[in-house]
């Protein structure tokens, strides 16, 4: 049985651990109100912004293919935005996400494909470095903070330019989607080329038979031309937004259930320190009790 100092110092550390971690979770508390603020107020814009350009590409369906909606037929290579968090202690947010593009790429691993990365967050650039897989733009500071608008369109303008030089064959983006404060799912979405955009009709809502016809100037053709572009921009900026609210989310979720956890070491610890203590009394009163029986002897 160890001792009562022994005890109280286990005791001592993991009150402390405690006031960490319930800090943690405080200060994630705060963030996520932040960006899930920032998430919900991008969400109705994207999703406008999906409408007008579904409604553009049904009326400019007859016309020459935009070449961002055009793959190049052989794909030989795969580009990978992998968005992760730079710091851990969130559970498994950055393996659920690591493991989603493991996946992707055990799916298309042909012998001809290969592979190369955009890392957002410092823990998917470390697997990335780890397994020596190609590298082509890495941004740490960028999830979990104020994420401004121009990275994406940077970012996105850097992809779309290669994407039409022929570097990359298709670009796809791997994110965590915000359902709710106990679920965030890994995605991976397609980005280029630009995959055939949803109209009303596919979708099956109730007002399948309503279309909304948007007043263009020059031309829906050349309004097309220029937001196809910006809807890839969009993507990758709702994708980081997301990945942010779902990771303080999830440090959130992982620093409540360690601090359960120290209110269940501390039980525990507290029950073997009494027992100690009873066990250490009830030697001292066996001393004593000896003592005078010899004495009387």
């Amino acid at each position: 049985m160890p001792s009562l100092k022994d005890v109280l110092t286990k005791i001592g550390a993991v009150k402390k651990t405690k006031q960490i971690t319930k800090a943690m979770n405080m200060v994630a508390a705060s963030r996520l109100r932040g960006a899930q603020a920032n998430m919900e107020a991008f969400r109705p814009y994207a999703g406008k912004f999906a409408e007008v350009l579904g409604s553009l590409a049904e009326r400019t369906s007859g016309e020459e293919a935009n070449p961002l909606l055009v793959s190049s037929g052989i794909v030989q290579h795969v580009h990978l935005v992998l968005c992760t968090s730079d710091r851990g202690l969130c559970g498994g947010f950055n393996a659920n996400l690591i493991e989603k593009a493991e996946k992707f790429m055990a799916e298309r691993s042909d012998a001809d494909v290969s592979f190369s990365f955009t890392n957002f967050g410092r823990r998917g650039r470390n697997w990335v470095r780890s397994n020596e897989f190609q590298s082509d733009s890495e941004h740490i500071g960028v999830v979990g903070g104020n994420i401004g608008f121009h990275v994406a369109q940077r970012e996105g303008q850097t992809l779309v330019n290669k994407f039409l030089e022929g570097t990359y064959d298709e670009v796809h983006i791997v994110f965590s989607e915000f359902l709710g404060m106990a679920k965030q799912v890994p995605v991976i979405k397609q980005l280029l080329p630009i995959p055939p955009i949803e109209t009303e009709d596919e979708t099956g809502s109730e007002d399948a038979d309503y279309l909304p016809e948007h007043i263009c100037e020059p031309s829906a053709e050349e309004v097309l031309s220029d937001m196809l572009p910006r809807s890839v921009y969009v993507q990758l900026f709702s994708a980081l937004l997301e990945t942010s609210t779902s990771e303080h989310a999830a440090r959130m979720l992982a620093m409540d259930n360690a601090t359960k956890a120290c209110n269940d070491m501390l039980e525990n610890l507290t029950l073997a320190y009494n027992k100690a203590r009873q066990a250490a009394i009830t030697a001292e009163l066996m001393d004593i009790v000896g003592g005078a029986e010899a004495l009387k002897g």
